[in-house]
């Protein structure tokens, strides 16, 4: 099923490490026709990021979002009218016509939570298709099956059905391992409060289910106690530091972030986690929504980058730049897998955090 990126204690080994290492930051998708020739001018991951949002504020519901070619360096945008083509190559990017707008597939999404909230499923806008892609496990079956097939179904070509390998489930157990009340999962940023307290950023189930948190698996080094957790609905939580602890920015790649963003389909990103290690892939979608055991989780980027239990909370970043947390997902690290991060910048806002 699809699950969350947390281990319970006695599962991979725990990575014990020093409360210097530690403090150092831890790792922890229709018919469509291409209407126009790409645009001379190509645009790094980040930029198209900002072209991306100015777009989708300006088109509205005429497009149901874009995709990054990573390649080739250009950022196409779907869209539904001649104008908003014009629109798209006037900033840079390539147009490509979808079938349905916005508002249309929302109402599919919006179906699919009343009559299709099945665990182990998930579902999310392929703007690459201009569909809705719903997928389920490998613990969706008989009649469970048949109420989301039949579902799917209903609505055309809207939308299409797939299985994902694996059981979707969050991913407890670490960037840097942090251990909790019987349970691991990974540091994600460092941030500072409001008040200046430095404090972890992770993953909200990993935060539902501890209060303390150590450096090592005895539980012997204490180094912060759980302030705010959500989850299910969302899946961010943060812990302030003990006294004395420090809180650099660079994650433990060695990496500095300088700033949270958020993602592009298309977009090469990085993952670093307590359990694995450091991962590459691709974001496929934004707005996922993904209902796990515990619930359901919304507004996810979905990516093809692995993880396993463990890696929980850890960081999803492009360069200096922070775009998730690690939420849950399906398959693992040897045959490859989806997982779905919660956006970075949307636990800072929601806790009036700021990065070091």
């Amino acid at each position: 099923m699809i699950s969350a990126l947390s281990q319970r204690h006695g599962g991979r080994g725990g990575i014990a490490f020093a409360a210097a290492v530690l403090a150092a930051g831890s790792v922890f998708a229709a018919s469509g026709v291409a209407a126009a020739q790409p645009s001379t001018a190509p645009l790094n991951a980040r930029a198209a990021t900002a072209v991306s949002a100015s777009l989708a504020k300006s088109l509205g519901d005429r497009t149901v979002g874009s995709f990054y070619d990573q390649s080739g360096s250009r950022l196409t945008v779907t869209v539904t009218d001649q104008a908003a083509a014009d629109q798209v190559r006037a900033a840079g990017a390539t147009p490509k016509f979808v079938k349905y707008r916005a508002s249309q597939l929302k109402a599919v999404t919006a179906e699919l939570a009343r009559t299709a909230s099945v665990p182990g499923t998930a579902w999310r806008v392929d703007p690459r298709t201009g569909q809705v892609l719903v997928t389920a496990d490998s613990t969706v079956t008989g009649a469970k099956l048949s109420q989301v097939t039949n579902a799917v179904h209903r609505f055309g070509d809207k939308a299409r059905f797939a299985r994902t390998k694996g059981k979707l489930r969050p991913l407890i157990s670490g960037g840097d391992a942090i251990w909790g009340q019987g349970l691991r999962c990974s540091l994600g940023f460092n941030v500072h409060t409001s008040s200046g307290q430095a404090a972890i950023l992770t993953a909200g189930h990993c935060g539902v289910a501890t209060n303390d948190w150590w450096a090592d698996q005895s539980n012997s080094q204490h180094i912060a106690t759980t302030s705010a957790a959500d989850f299910p609905g969302t899946d961010y939580s943060y812990a302030t530091y003990d006294a004395g602890v420090d809180a650099p920015s660079a994650i433990n790649t060695g990496q500095q972030i300088t700033a949270a963003g958020d993602a592009t389909v298309g977009e090469t990103v990085t993952r670093s986690g307590s359990t694995t290690g450091v991962h590459d892939g691709q974001v496929t979608a934004l707005n996922a929504t993904v209902n796990y055991q515990e619930g359901a989780v919304n507004g996810l980027i979905d990516t093809t980058v692995c993880a396993e239990p463990g890696d929980s909370g850890g960081s999803l970043f492009d360069g200096s730049t922070a775009l998730g947390l690690t939420s849950g997902g399906s398959g693992d690290c040897t045959s490859g897998g989806e997982t779905f991060f919660q956006p970075v910048p949307a636990a800072l806002s929601a806790y009036g955090l700021v990065l070091p």
